[in-house]
């Protein structure tokens, strides 16, 4: 699933030595190529947010951990159903801080990832939650635990899906280099591919381009 970029600076990691050109001229030659993305989502101008302003405003860049979070969902198939999936990201390493997974799209499903993400991190100060206009955070349950645990709900226009890009992005990379239009064949099946991709490949190994090239975990840890 990597391209020329990451595959040369896992080469260089291993102690190769190598050019960027020279990998990308042999991947030619060898019919290797990265996969590709899904197509991607028509830009819609969007309405303002109605529940709650978007004081995120794509800054999608930040100076220090837990100043931002983004959050929102996504399905999975199985032939036991859908499972619905959360995640919370931390927009300043990527790194995937909370999630969860259900069968419905019960309101539980986006408070226990966000749980999950407060639980791990412990932020001391505010932190900007962004999501967008689903009813899930929309609910009195969602701005309630907000409230209780200091953190700043944002909410993305009606519509508009580059305003959650960093969120989008995540998800477009789980279907591209995972699950690969897969349907599972149970809910426990997804859970633990899903699992093992956020935790043990995403946030520990994976390249990131806009971090460096390296992972989220060791962007934090050399950050620190």
């Amino acid at each position: 699933m990597y391209g020329a970029p990451r595959v040369f600076l896992d080469l260089r990691e291993a102690g190769e030595t190598c050019g960027k050109n020279r990998v990308a001229r042999l991947m030619k030659e060898h019919k290797i190529k990265a996969l590709r993305g899904y197509k991607a989502p028509r830009v819609i101008a969007g309405r303002p947010s109605i529940l709650t302003p978007n004081k995120l405003q794509r800054e999608f860049t930040v100076s220090r951990p837990d100043k931002a979070w983004v959050t929102d969902i996504t399905y999975l198939r199985t032939w036991q159903g859908w499972l619905y999936l959360a995640v919370v990201v931390d927009l300043f390493s990527r790194r995937v801080v909370g999630w969860s997974m259900k069968p419905t799209l019960h309101r539980s499903l986006v408070v226990d990832a966000l749980l999950m993400a407060v639980w791990r991190r412990r932020p001391k100060d505010k932190v900007l939650v962004h999501s967008d206009q689903g009813s899930q955070y929309g609910s009195d349950d969602w701005h309630r635990f907000c409230l209780a645990h200091n953190l700043d709900p944002s909410m993305s226009r009606r519509g508009n899906c580059w305003d959650n890009a960093v969120a989008e992005s995540f998800f477009s990379s789980l279907k591209k280099e995972r699950i690969r239009k897969r349907i599972y064949k149970t809910r426990d099946q997804a859970k633990a591919d899903v699992f093992d991709y956020i935790e043990v490949f995403y946030n520990r190994v994976r390249r990131h381009t806009h971090l460096g090239g390296v992972s989220p975990e060791a962007f934090e840890m050399a950050s620190v």
